[in-house]
């Protein structure tokens, strides 16, 4: 099955044009490690050539990794961005022949591109930086052997602490997503399968319920500055009843609806092991697996959440978000938040109308704060 990989690059000149030089850096999709580094100095430049130069060199190591992959780019460059996007045209005569190499290094349809911060790209900005540091020194940018790299790390009792340890004036201000399931439908007491390709069920009178004791917990909270909920029947009943209370507006996100669970779809546990054994047992032992029928796997699901996640971050930096999605995006979004295997998500309880809060912070780092909280439906 082919990969999915995160494509960070960024590129900079010291004068604009002057020397200057790229960085690039490859993400496995599914855990965030770096799986390549790349990195050179290109000479006498500006900032959006070099900026070019390392979305290219991205997009060959990725494809070196895999010819069959699919690349979420992301890149702190506006410009580069919405160029590749085709939202922007490109005029530029030393642009114009950039954006055709890039095109050309895996096919449009298995990239994406998505605007993030700068300080999300430190990593590609560190590495271009060091090109140009190197092209000042007269030589090329060369990639450190990893036993340098870990002589070169802060020992344990030393490091940076993370976010969870640090104070938050050391971060600034963070990003927090309070995640809230749906309320129930018809199919949730029975635990049925219910996905994005079924008969997408509307709220039971239960979950209307439970919508409504959300909202006056989440009213009481007073700290809701937005509503972003995925764009099923189930999630817009309840973030709307939430919103109504708040008075706010929603705005919806195709990348926090559920998975589609294909041919699963309205039966039990049960049911989907005596009628597809094999399939199921696929999908329990693989993230890239995917249900009888679906064109999705949780691999998938992995790769448009974090693409949702970050154009929340950018949209509402250092606000507090309200985020009404279903069980498989929660779960995902708290497991890229721990840094978590895939196979955790099989070991969370995400209650019907439940709430759990991650925040964000400028570093790229995330916390858990709460999960699976009940306590307004009791």
């Amino acid at each position: 099955m082919a990969a999915r990989f995160i494509v960070e690059a960024d590129g900079g000149s010291r004068g604009n044009p002057g020397p200057a030089g790229y960085g690039a850096v490859v993400r496995d999709g599914d855990t965030g490690q770096i799986v390549a580094e790349a990195a050179e100095f290109i000479g006498h430049a500006t900032n959006n050539v070099a900026e070019y130069k390392g979305l290219i060199a991205g997009l060959k190591a990725a494809r070196e990794l895999d010819p069959d992959a699919s690349v979420d780019v992301r890149m702190d460059s506006k410009l580069v961005v919405e160029q590749m996007s085709g939202r922007w045209k490109i005029k530029h005569p030393d642009m114009q022949p950039l954006a055709a190499e890039a095109r050309t290094v895996l096919p449009r349809g298995r990239v994406t591109y998505t605007w993030i911060p700068r300080e999300r790209n430190k990593d590609a900005d560190r590495l271009a930086n060091e090109a140009m540091d190197a092209g000042k020194a007269g030589r090329q940018w060369e990639p450190r052997p990893k036993a340098a790299a870990a002589v070169d790390e802060p020992p344990l009792e030393t490091a940076a602490p993370k976010a969870g340890w640090a104070a938050p004036a050391d971060l600034g201000t963070p990003t927090t997503f309070v995640l809230l399931r749906h309320g129930e439908t018809p199919l949730t007491p029975e635990k049925r399968f219910s996905g994005s390709g079924g008969s997408d069920p509307e709220l039971s009178e239960k979950g209307r319920w439970q919508a409504e004791r959300a909202a006056e917990a989440l009213a009481a909270r007073g700290s809701i500055q937005a509503v972003v909920a995925s764009p099923m029947r189930r999630t817009r009943q309840t973030a709307e009843t939430v919103a109504a209370r708040l008075g706010l507006e929603v705005r919806y996100e195709d990348g926090l609806r559920e998975v589609d669970f294909g041919d699963w779809e309205g039966l039990t546990f049960a049911e989907v092991q005596e009628r597809h054994p094999d399939d199921l047992a696929a999908w329990l032992g693989s993230a890239k697996a995917k249900p009888t029928g679906s064109t999705e796997s949780f691999t998938t699901l992995t790769h448009r959440a974090g693409v949702a996640r970050d154009k929340i971050i950018a949209r509402y930096a250092g606000k507090t978000v309200l985020v009404v999605s279903h069980v498989s995006p929660i779960k995902t979004l708290v497991r890229l938040a721990l840094g978590a295997p895939p196979d955790s998500m099989y070991r969370m309880e995400l209650a019907a109308a439940s709430i759990c809060a991650v925040q964000y912070y400028a570093d790229g780092n995330a916390s858990l704060r709460l999960l699976n909280d009940t306590s307004h439906l009791r």
